[in-house]
């Protein structure tokens, strides 16, 4: 049985290595400042989806990612990997987007892209820890969905059995195709990148890419196809402009503030094994630990 599989991923600032310029003056994320990566959940969902891929022969996946047209970076480290092809769906209408927004914007693709069995992603993004998109796309396409998932266990005869990691335990559910799947962090690594993949995909471009090429590398993705990415804008997946960008964005940040936490004393320990005791037990009495 052949797929068509969707994979939602966000292209985000690597918030593991926060500096002081990290942030500006009115509180938002200095991305320039930031290295820019791939969703790290969502390369654990990648990798779900490549394992459907290679279960069933035929099948697609296929990268659907909403950003700056840079955003096409995380599309081509897709394809190093074993997806097909990608979207970038992007539009300056789209800037601001909360969840609300940016979950109708995507849901709003999805419906353009057409038939599909099923949609997967990461739990949740690191620049904003919301765990929100996923869900709320099930519900404006009117489909099931598996949040919290961990792996996903058969696909067969219309259904998908997946197996849930929650905070209490393990949980086994199934449900019916199509479906949107959100996968944790402790789900498998995705797969390294293939290096027969990277020399057939490295020029792979968007058209925002490709008018910046010279004639030469225009030529290359004229004479090989599979190398052009997509580019998707709002008007194109039929967005009502009012529920996109800050227009359909109800959150909004009042105030943002920098927190330094300084040690207000400190506590020097001899290599004495006494001294160690007595601090792990002034920590547990204090509730730090414990």
């Amino acid at each position: 049985m052949s797929l068509n599989i969707i994979v939602l991923a966000k292209q985000v600032p690597d918030t593991r290595n926060v500096g002081k310029d990290a942030m500006k003056e009115d509180g938002t994320i200095n991305r320039a400042a930031l290295p820019a990566i791939f969703n790290p959940e969502d390369l654990n969902a990648l990798e779900q989806a490549l394992r459907l891929k290679d279960a069933n022969p035929g099948s697609t996946v296929t990268l659907l990612t909403m950003g700056l047209p840079r955003a096409a970076e995380i599309i081509r480290e897709a394809m190093y990997r074993g997806a097909d092809t990608g979207i970038v769906l992007t539009d300056r209408a789209l800037g601001g987007a909360d969840t609300l927004a940016t979950s109708y914007s995507l849901a709003q693709a999805v419906k353009k892209f057409g038939n599909f069995d099923i949609i997967l992603g990461g739990r949740q993004a690191i620049d904003g820890d919301t765990a929100q998109v996923g869900p709320q796309i099930a519900e404006k396409l009117g489909i099931p969905q598996v949040t919290y998932a961990e792996e996903i266990l058969d696909l067969s005869n219309g259904h998908v059995t997946v197996k849930r990691r929650l905070e209490n335990g393990v949980e086994t559910v199934k449900a019916p195709l199509p479906c949107v799947v959100t996968v944790n962090g402790s789900a498998a690594d995705c797969r390294p990148r293939n290096a027969m993949l990277v020399q057939k995909y490295k020029y792979a471009a968007s058209p925002s890419e490709v008018a910046k090429l010279d004639e030469t590398r225009k030529g290359l993705l004229e004479k090989r196809p599979y190398l052009n990415l997509q580019e998707w804008s709002a008007a194109y997946v039929d967005a009502d402009p009012e529920q996109i960008g800050l227009p359909g964005s109800p959150t909004k940040v009042k105030n943002v503030e920098n927190v330094v936490f300084t040690a207000k004393e400190s506590l020097r320990l001899d290599d004495n094994d006494q001294q160690i005791e007595d601090l792990v037990k002034e920590l547990i009495a204090n509730h730090t630990i414990g």
